[in-house]
């Protein structure tokens, strides 16, 4: 019999104490002492001393400790939040804000020695039929012209007969769009770039999940845009967090996962996609829907960027859902947005790239796509249920067709030391540190089902997490101590 996990509530973890934090100021000839004071943040964070998460002592304090004026130290944290390094918090205070290091980097691996079982990345299943699949469309490509496909560098958001497949395609999951609004990407990852990148300017503040997918914490960075995670439940976002958020004032956009959320694998019901729609729409808040895993889920629900026809953006891929290395994605924009979003594209990338937007349009066409995602969850629902059966006591989060797990961590291991353990065993495994938006997470570890991978081996490798978790850590271990 299976054990069945319960859904994980996500909740706000209470105010912490202001870190004891002191800093050496040494103002060079010319600076202002407010620039001073953000280089030191800046510095303190890189180095270590301010920890993500860490709650920063208040404007008032800082400024008394230091000899400054409040308002010195109100602009220091206003550009180190503007430059990544800072979250302000309405009633709760100014936080190290996560980002995405060289340690996350790490944690997930771009390489797969033979000697490790990975369980590190998110990825779609990989079978023997999506071999043969490609096999059979190389094949079928090489013998007949390309030129309709190889040849053109216009139109910049895609060729006509493939943004006519991606319509077919989107109508699948419950977006219907014009072509003119379609806009062909390489993958959801640049999808959210290009969203993101038409309306979001920097010192925005952007909203997510409080934990989320690692490349828009990613984004924030690079774009400069303030990002602040909210609070969430087993459907994602709270709504009264979201209209606290909106109502305190300078929310621009909100980015979520919706469906199989990562790393949580929440999905979002209908009646919460329409009340989360709502607030945004009163606000006026753009909302950039990542439906990614949104082909994987049979379960009829709506779109919310649908329901927003002049704030939504819309994006998906075949990444997950179909085939890994098929980068294909399809960005839907509101109608005022078309133009913009593709003078985007065209300096960021000129266009998506055509010969893999050919191999989606063929398989839309031919029934592949489908037939491949059939397997996806069917395969899916099998890896899901050897989890439950080796490692149903330890998730807290997950969902029958998800590609992942997220495990609560016995109370005593802490994250760092479960990672190492499992290192040392050959098991690559992600902590929670790449996917923070905002406090109240509640910690955790995501575990990867898909990938090439057989059910011996998955097993092997999910044996070896139960053992981990269920003994305790080494004394000699600092670091992993509870």
């Amino acid at each position: 019999m299976r054990r069945q996990a319960n859904p994980v509530t996500l909740t706000p973890v209470p105010a912490t104490r202001p870190v004891a934090w002191r800093p050496n100021l040494a103002k060079q000839k010319g600076e202002t002492k407010h620039a001073a004071l953000t280089e030191r943040i800046i510095a303190d964070i890189d180095a270590g001393l301010l920890k993500p998460l860490d709650r920063m002592p208040t404007h008032r304090d800082l400024a008394r400790e230091l000899g400054l004026s409040v308002q010195t130290v109100s602009l220091s944290y206003k550009e180190a939040e503007r430059l990544g390094y800072l979250s302000g918090e309405i009633g709760r205070g100014t936080f190290v804000k996560a980002r995405v290091t060289d340690r996350a980097g790490r944690m997930m691996l771009d390489h797969s020695p033979n000697e490790v079982l990975d369980l590190s990345i998110v990825r779609g299943v990989y079978l023997d039929a999506h071999e043969a699949a490609s096999r059979e469309i190389f094949r079928d490509m090489s013998e007949g012209s390309v030129a309709d496909f190889m040849r053109p560098c216009r139109p910049i958001a895609g060729l006509d007969r493939h943004r006519e497949a991606a319509r077919i395609w989107l109508r699948t999951l419950g977006v219907s769009a014009g072509a003119e609004r379609i806009l062909m990407t390489n993958g959801a990852a640049h999808g959210i770039f290009l969203a993101l990148s038409c309306i979001i300017r920097s010192g925005d503040v952007v909203l997510s999940e409080n934990l989320t997918d690692h490349g828009t914490i990613g984004l924030s960075n690079i774009l400069g845009f303030s990002l602040k995670g909210l609070p969430t439940d087993s459907e994602g976002i709270l709504p009264d967090a979201l209209e606290a958020a909106c109502a305190s004032g300078g929310v621009r956009a909100l980015v979520l996962i919706p469906t199989l959320n990562n790393p949580t694998g929440h999905v979002m019901g209908a009646g919460r996609r329409r009340e989360i729609a709502a607030i945004a729409e009163r606000h006026g808040v753009f909302v950039i829907e990542d439906e990614v895993y949104r082909p994987l889920i049979e379960e009829d629900l709506p779109s919310i960027a649908e329901m927003l026809p002049d704030l939504g953006f819309f994006v998906t891929s075949f990444t997950k859902a179909v085939l890994t290395g098929l980068r294909v994605g399809y960005l839907v924009v509101p109608p005022a947005y078309s133009i913009r979003a593709a003078s985007i594209l065209r300096v960021s990338s000129w266009s998506g790239t055509y010969l893999t937007g050919e191999i989606a349009t063929r398989w839309i066409e031919n029934g592949t796509a489908q037939r491949l995602l059939e397997l996806q969850r069917n395969e899916a629902r099998t890896r899901q249920g050897i989890a439950t059966d080796i490692i149903g006591d330890h998730i807290s989060s997950s969902h029958p067709l998800s590609l992942c797990a997220w495990l609560k961590v016995p109370k005593y291991w802490t994250e760092d030391g479960l990672v190492r353990s499992l290192a040392i065993q050959n098991v690559a495994v992600t902590p929670s540190d790449p996917f923070i938006a905002g406090p109240g997470h509640g910690g955790g570890i995501r575990i990867c089902l898909g990938g090439r991978m057989s059910h011996t081996t998955l097993t092997k490798a999910l044996m070896t997490v139960r053992q981990a978790f269920e003994q305790l850590p080494p004394v000699y271990d600092i670091g992993s101590m509870g």
